[in-house]
């Protein structure tokens, strides 16, 4: 076999997860464009959530059966959606009140929080090493949020490190109980029921804001669709290079969304923070790889 083959092999294997890391960095800067239109965060959630579920759809039924599954696995993943829900909002409400690389970034130590809560339920090991690049992770996301030139809402810090907490849950639930599930089944019932109860959120409060002008619409729906097809790149690309790899792979979505986010926003770190940021993706990258 050739290089140029071999480096084809590699693109071709890599392309998903880059697909995937791509889209959820789309989706997250075009949150703020939503936002900025007059949009609200539950409006987003929810017409995200049934755009998504159109799609998982039509995937669905297009694709391979669905492996057969229990009452007791669909009832996890139902459960699952209420810890999704609050991925999804906590992601969002950061957006709305921080700048996207601070939000994404901040979301991102849920693989350290994933490793370490594993550890502590006795799911996975941790070396020295994993532990040593947690640390550092965390003292890079410290430096990346201390150098933050204005008044930055610790509120908005809040909500990222909340669904950085739930999706760590999310994934430890899930490694736990539904190691055996067909993801897909697992992505569906948890977007049925995280989408359910955006609707009975927005039905019972009747304070839910659509945009105001077409940028806001467009915008809603790139990120719909862009947080679909993530979703769905992210199952192709787990299924081809595995969780691990996938995992790896990911850690672009901060990367990309801090490069869209300045000339889209001009949401524009400093030097400082950005050596912060690098910090933390470096050792999340070493801690994915130690632990």
């Amino acid at each position: 076999m050739t290089d140029s083959s071999k480096s084809g092999e590699r693109r071709f294997a890599l392309g998903p997860g880059v697909v995937a890391a791509t889209s959820f960095a789309i989706s997250d800067t075009l949150a703020k464009l939503v936002f900025a239109a007059g949009g609200d965060v539950l409006t987003l959630a929810l017409i995200r959530g049934l755009i998504g579920l159109s799609i998982l759809f039509v995937y669905i039924r297009l694709g391979p059966p669905l492996a057969p599954s229990t009452p007791r696995v669909r009832a996890i993943a139902l459960g699952l959606g209420v810890l999704f829900a609050a991925v999804v909002y906590g992601l969002f409400k950061a957006i709305e009140l921080i700048t996207v690389p601070v939000a994404v970034l901040t979301y991102f130590v849920y693989p350290l929080l994933t490793g370490i809560g594993g550890f502590i339920f006795g799911v996975e090991r941790l070396s020295w090493q994993g532990a040593l690049a947690a640390i550092v992770a965390f003292c890079g996301l410290a430096l990346m949020i201390g150098a933050y030139p204005q008044h930055l809402s610790m509120l908005g810090v809040a909500f990222a490190l909340g669904a950085a907490v739930s999706r760590a849950v999310f994934l430890l639930v899930a490694r736990a109980e539904l190691q055996e599930a067909d993801p897909r089944l697992t992505t569906w019932h948890s977007l049925v029921s995280s989408t359910v109860l955006f609707a009975l959120a927005a039905a019972v409060t009747m304070n839910w804001h659509p945009p105001q002008n077409a940028v806001g619409w467009v915008s809603v729906l790139v990120v719909s669709v862009a947080t679909a097809s993530g979703i769905l790149m992210l199952y192709v690309s787990t299924r081809r290079i595995g969780p691990f790899r996938t995992a790896l792979v990911m850690n672009l979505e901060p990367l990309l969304a801090t490069l869209i986010s300045a000339p889209l926003l001009g949401e524009i770190i400093t030097p400082l923070q950005a050596v912060g940021g690098a910090i933390m993706l470096g050792a999340l990258v070493a801690f994915q790889m130690w632990r």
